[in-house]
């Protein structure tokens, strides 16, 4: 559930009406609901208060230093996969101790910066960033804190671009190599090998992949204990799925009962790393219909955003639903991404279109052949479950600002982002003297 719902037929963000906010910052308009956030981050923390986890939120899906402040605020630690993330973490006042650090490409310079910082450990990818990592470490004088990542060879059942845990992927180490990499741990003096981690994909919405991938860990860990090999955490990853069209995602209750009898049995500190789980429905990006266009075979709605701002559709043939800020009729309270799915057929859907953008590129659109009530220039819409891995993938193609980001608590709003100004676009640009006739 979220705090996105119809209210006298207009579309509200918790105690707010989202068309004033559109009116007041403009569009296109990233909003997202505090409660939202911290709910969905509390329900996980619920559901496995049994084995007390460390929840890292996964810094890439929303890395706004706002997000990242009010769930750190709730005692949530940080996965970063980049320096850049890094900083953001400490500037939003996470702990080092709560920080993990992924990425197959960490550069010596980012591996330096977190070994000075003291975080809580790296998941480390393949054999020779191990070796670099301990060699940075001797360097330092300052021992390093590692998990080895498995890759368990599990299908996730996902889109193949968000598939991380398949054998022919380019994350993590097979077991047989990792077997063999901790039995010749001695080799890396400046490394204190604390853990396993796992994340095997993004918006995976069944349990099964989950517990394959820890059963096959856990079997791995029994075997290290007989041969002396002994470890303190089990990271079990994030890439808990959300409902953006008709998915039927585990909730975190059924998720917890399927896989904490096994992740108990280990005797390990837990460590998970959600990120759409928590923020993907707590967001919506808002935008404005600028021209209505008719032709033999299509009638397209042209709007104010573009790929450049939410470019998941274009990435991925992604769905989100798209409903407009004033409803023809009572909608009442959504479930999930949840205002009625413009799939569905009522009085209020009544037109097949494309809904797309501005950008010089057919692959700009939100949507298409998409039944949605019948909308003129000027109305705005309210792509929803945009919260994550929206504004964190915009760029500034075609020279477009990145827009602004709010957030909403109860009845007041706050600019956690200003929409980038012209002179944003070039600031660390130089025309060469030559080029200036100097």
């Amino acid at each position: 559930m979220h705090e996105f719902h119809y209210r006298n037929n207009r579309l509200y963000c918790e105690n707010i009406r989202v068309e004033d906010l559109a009116k007041r910052f403009g569009t296109p308009l990233y909003l997202y609901s505090y409660r939202t956030l911290i709910n969905h981050f509390l329900k996980l923390e619920q559901a496995f208060k049994s084995v007390n986890p460390l929840i890292c939120y996964s810094v890439k899906a929303n890395s706004n230093l706002a997000i990242l402040r009010a769930l750190v605020d709730k005692g949530a630690g940080l996965d970063i996969v980049s320096g850049g993330e890094l900083y953001r973490a400490l500037k939003a006042g996470c702990s080092p101790k709560k920080i993990v650090y992924a990425s197959v490409g960490k550069t010596e310079r980012e591996i330096e910066e977190a070994i000075k910082k003291g975080i809580l450990f790296f998941n480390v990818e393949s054999l020779p960033e191990l070796e670099s990592i301990n060699r940075i470490a001797r360097r330092l004088s300052r021992p390093a804190n590692v998990a080895i990542r498995i890759n368990p060879d599990v299908e996730p059942k996902t889109h193949k671009y968000i598939t991380t845990g398949k054998i022919t992927d380019k994350f993590g180490i097979d077991l047989k190599s990792a077997r063999q990499i901790l039995l010749m741990r001695r080799a890396f003096p400046n490394i204190n090998i604390l853990g396993l981690h796992i994340h095997i994909g993004s918006q995976i919405t069944e349990s099964a992949p989950y517990v394959a991938a820890i059963k096959k860990v856990a079997l791995f860990i029994s075997s290290l204990k007989k041969e002396g090999i002994n470890i303190r955490y089990f990271n079990i990853g994030g890439g808990l799925g959300i409902i953006y069209d008709k998915e039927t995602p585990q909730t975190a209750i059924k998720f917890a009962e399927k896989v904490l009898p096994l992740l108990k049995k280990t005797g390990l500190k837990i460590i998970m790393e959600p990120g759409r789980f928590i923020v993907g429905n707590s967001g919506i990006l808002v935008t404005k219909v600028l021209y209505i266009k008719s032709i033999l075979k299509k009638k397209f709605v042209i709007v104010d955003s573009g790929m450049n701002d939410l470019i998941r559709p274009a990435l991925y043939n992604a769905y989100h639903s798209i409903v407009p800020l004033q409803a023809n009729r009572q909608t009442g309270k959504p479930e999930g991404s949840g205002l009625p799915s413009d799939r569905q057929s009522h009085k209020q859907v009544n037109e097949k279109v494309d809904i797309v953008g501005p950008i010089c590129e057919s692959g700009d659109f939100f949507a298409k052949d998409r039944l949605l009530s019948k909308v003129k220039e000027g109305d705005y819409l309210a792509i929803m479950g945009s919260g994550a891995y929206g504004f964190s993938m915009s760029s500034n193609y075609n020279s477009r600002r990145r827009v602004e980001e709010v957030m909403v608590f109860q009845n007041k709003t706050f600019v956690i982002r200003k929409r980038e100004s012209c002179e944003d676009l070039i600031r660390n640009e130089s025309i060469p003297r030559f080029l200036l006739g100097c």
